[in-house]
């Protein structure tokens, strides 16, 4: 390069260079390129000015700031730095509009609109997470607790020495909002030391203090119940509440004459209530399982509803009288016992031989009845619910069990077909055109839609609305017959109301049956007949 050139280079005008625009690749694949600019920038007549300026600065004691020398170094002229082009010599810009120019669009930066490089980085701010867990509960907004304790204090000023238990309804319908026949079991709770009051004071202590203001009913209700050493509900716990609802509920003011019905009642409620609500069958009722349940809406309703019989989940007195005729029918020698001898009459013999033996080698269940070979009231009930409502969850679990012969967790086609031979054969017995296994495969196959075909799993079975048919196929003939000739006119109102399970409408036609028996009437064929329309699983 001759002087010529190199004299061109040394007055080249950084505008003109663009260097902040060089791309990072370019400095890459020539690191010696900001060397040599940076070279050239030193040996400018404008730099060595600027540099000295900022010395004679530094040693006069003056505050250093280089945009300002900067800006009064370029102040001579538009350019900061000498031209490397000679006057009139410099080569014309492309013509560009200003909207397209990443000259105008793209603004740059100064030194001192990014601030300092060194400056100190101050620590981050702590973000502070209010607390979201409460071992306890969460405590109660100031608001809500002056309105609670405002109804506290309108009850108690009329008592000033405390509420008798017959007393406290208010407290429990007005301020707990609970069921009223909650109110002994949350008197008893509150008065531990058993003097027959509840002060104000105790009260505050127990539904405000404690934050039980601010839980959910659930929760509220699974508290009152349950004992201070334990973590989950037992069947005893429900008791004191089903004796407070019989003696106070207009709907069974009947059964007071009656205290060994009343015991009955009470009994067949907690057993459908843990049938339906313990989903791990342990007999052990967490607040999990509660919640998951409808048991509060139940309760409310029944607090709520004069007629029991119109509260079909847990508390109707109709579904217990179907349930407990039932047992006493099949319990003839009434030691409220009954062997597979009786079991095997139930529904006009509706069952096999087979299954019924499995019921007794409590495969899908374990029978409380203490007695070898028997099955006590409590089994009987699990046993009903299941065999009448086939398609609830719990009922297609427990008879899951009784087909899955090996317990492994799928139905095979050799076990469908073990439990099925025997109704091939009372099918022949009864004169009656028999259907092969094949063709009943081919119709569970197609009704099921199972996601393996050699198999049927409890997954499959749940995700189809007629999955309790399944069953009726394979072990129970007169529901079998009757879904095979179902009435088109039954099946359309079934499905005008399909809020009602089968075990509703079941339950809702035996009490009529049984109750007009009781008035001497003779309509017992209707349910004893195999072909009757009563027999028909609703849909």
């Amino acid at each position: 390069m001759d002087d010529r050139e190199m004299v061109d280079v040394a007055t080249l005008d950084p505008e003109l260079l663009q260097l902040q625009e060089v791309s990072s690749f370019a400095m890459k694949a020539s690191p010696q390129l900001a060397d040599e600019l940076f070279s050239q920038w030193l040996s400018l007549p404008d730099t060595g000015r600027l540099v000295k300026s900022l010395i004679d600065d530094a040693k006069a004691g003056a505050s250093f700031n280089a945009s300002v020398n900067c800006s009064s170094a370029n102040a001579a002229g538009n350019n900061p730095l000498p031209s490397l082009f000679p006057a009139g010599s410099a080569p014309p810009i492309s013509p560009r509009s200003a909207s397209s120019s990443p000259r105008v669009s793209k603004q740059r930066t100064s030194p001192s609109s990014l601030g300092s490089p060194l400056k100190l980085v101050t620590e981050p701010v702590r973000e502070v997470i209010p607390q979201f867990y409460f071992q306890n509960g969460r405590p109660p907004p100031k608001e809500l607790k002056e309105q609670c304790l405002s109804r506290v204090n309108h009850i108690f000023d009329d008592h000033l020495d405390g509420l008798k238990i017959n007393e406290f309804k208010s407290v429990t319908k007005d301020i707990c909002r609970l069921p009223s026949f909650f109110s002994s079991a949350l008197f008893r709770k509150i008065d531990t030391d058993c003097t027959g009051i509840v002060t104000k004071d105790a009260f505050v202590k127990y539904w405000v203090d404690s934050n039980m203001l601010t839980a959910d009913a659930e929760t509220q209700i699974f508290r009152i119940l349950k004992q201070s050493d334990c973590k989950y509900l037992t069947q005893a716990d429900f008791k004191p509440v089903l004796q407070d609802l019989l003696a106070t509920h207009p709907g069974l003011e009947f059964l007071q004459s009656t205290p060994e019905f009343q015991e009955r009642y009470a009994e067949t409620v907690i057993y459908r209530i843990f049938y339906y609500i313990n989903r791990s069958g342990n007999g052990r009722l967490t607040l999990r399982e509660m919640k998951r349940g409808n048991l509060i809406a139940a309760m409310q309703h029944a607090d709520e509803e004069e007629d029991i019989n119109k509260v079909l989940r847990y508390f109707s007195y109709e579904h217990f009288y179907v349930i407990y005729c039932k047992f006493w029918e099949l319990d003839t020698d009434h030691d409220f016992l009954i062997d597979k001898e009786n079991l095997i009459k139930y529904g006009n013999h509706a069952l096999t031989y087979r299954i019924v033996d499995r019921i007794f080698s409590q495969v899908p269940r374990k029978f409380t009845s203490k007695v070898e070979g028997k099955m006590g009231y409590e089994d009987f009930v699990y046993f009903m619910l299941s065999e009448e409502d086939k398609s609830s969850e719990p009922g297609l679990e427990y008879w899951f069990k009784c087909i899955d012969l090996d317990g492994n967790g799928v139905l095979t086609l050799n076990e469908m077909q073990f439990f099925y031979e025997e109704q091939l054969h009372r099918m022949e017995c009864m004169a009656q055109e028999p259907v092969l296994f094949e063709d009943i495969l081919c119709q569970i196959v197609d009704m099921i839609a199972p996601e393996r075909e050699e198999c049927i799993t409890l997954r499959d079975l749940k995700g189809c609305k007629l999955s309790g048919n399944v069953f009726n196929i394979l072990f129970n003939l007169n529901k079998f017959v009757a879904f095979e000739t179902r009435d088109p006119f039954l099946i359309r109102q079934e499905r005008e109301d399909p809020t009602l399970t089968e075990w509703d409408r079941f339950a809702h036609r035996e009490y009529i049956r049984l109750s007009m028996e009781e008035d001497g009437e003779d309509v017992s064929n209707g349910s004893a007949e195999v072909w009757d329309e009563s027999l028909e699983a609703p849909f």
